[in-house]
């Protein structure tokens, strides 16, 4: 499903002008009901699967109550976080025309007009809120919480160097607490730094992914880039991806969980370094989401560290 829906916008992107706006291949407008879904930017949502990791690792006590309210919550945060890239693009939406990158986007492309995705996020935006006090206050705090810093980088935090990556990584840390209060758990400190560590490795691969190409097109791009060099990036992947592989070594070896959960390991080291070389010599990392999701070899290890963490948690927990 998601592997389709990854082929569908890549359809989308070749087969549309970006002068004409229009689709060459069969000379057909994608509908309206279409176009609104995927202004919610569903292929972002991969993110939002941080919600679950409270359930992982609460097995084997997890129950089909819990997993439903998992679901709920992911399904609200999925929603909230479209409707922040809605006004996200409308911020955006002349740099986006310009950006080869972007300018696919149904609003930037002229397919869709700013009027019905603000109407329709609004409406979305205001049920998801509501469904989320009802499932949980602290689920909900959380939520909103999220939406309103991720309205102030839309608007501001994003031209902030360093401050722009820090609250990227702060959505993510949201992510994985929200996860935790859908089924009422908490979640160990030490896990929530790999979560905020995580977010940073990725936020600043996708930076610098970002400053070469812009380097090397000299066309317009973010304006925080601006502020940062090739080095400073290295530099801080760098760093990032040894402190993501230590801290996750801290976590398993905390009291809370089993030792043996210390055989993942080898799949979170292997994971890190395989993105930094995809990020430092491919020159990858613009869509983290695409990426995991078409680089097989970190597919089958976040695949393969999933299974082993459910199996060790049901065995000897």
């Amino acid at each position: 499903m998601i592997s389709g829906l990854v082929k569908t916008i890549d359809a989308l992107r070749h087969t549309a002008n970006p002068r004409g706006m229009t689709f060459s291949a069969s000379d057909r407008r994608p509908n309206l009901a279409w176009l609104l879904f995927m202004q919610l930017r569903p292929i972002q949502w991969t993110k939002n699967g941080l919600l679950f990791a409270a359930l992982i690792f609460t097995i084997p006590r997890v129950t089909f109550a819990m997993f439903g309210s998992a679901a709920v919550g992911f399904f609200l945060f999925s929603l909230v976080s479209g409707c922040v890239y809605i006004l996200n693009d409308l911020v955006d939406l002349e740099a986006d025309r310009n950006n080869p990158d972007k300018w696919h986007r149904p609003m930037a492309s002229g397919l869709l007009k700013p009027a019905y995705a603000i109407g329709v996020g609004f409406g979305v935006w205001v049920i998801s809120l509501w469904l989320a006090w009802r499932l949980n206050e602290l689920f909900f705090g959380v939520l909103l919480c999220y939406f309103c810093l991720n309205v102030l980088y839309s608007l501001y935090l994003k031209r902030i160097a360093l401050v722009d990556v820090l609250t990227i990584a702060a959505g993510f840390v949201m992510r994985a607490a929200a996860g935790g209060m859908a089924i009422g758990v908490r979640l160990t400190p030490w896990f929530l730094c790999c979560a905020l560590i995580l977010s940073l490795f990725l936020a600043v691969g996708k930076r610098r992914y970002e400053f070469v190409a812009w380097k090397a097109r000299r066309r317009e791009g973010r304006q925080v880039l601006q502020h940062y060099s090739l080095p400073l990036l290295n530099l801080l992947s760098t760093v990032l991806a040894g402190a993501l592989i230590v801290t996750y070594i801290l976590f398993t070896c905390s009291p809370t969980h089993t030792r043996y959960l210390t055989l993942t390991i080898p799949f979170v080291g292997f994971g890190v370094l395989r993105y930094y070389h995809l990020v430092h010599l491919k020159q990858l990392g613009g869509r983290p989401e695409i990426l995991l999701l078409k680089d097989k070899p970190v597919l089958v290890t976040v695949s393969l560290f999933v299974i082993s963490v459910i199996t060790i948690l049901y065995l000897f927990n």
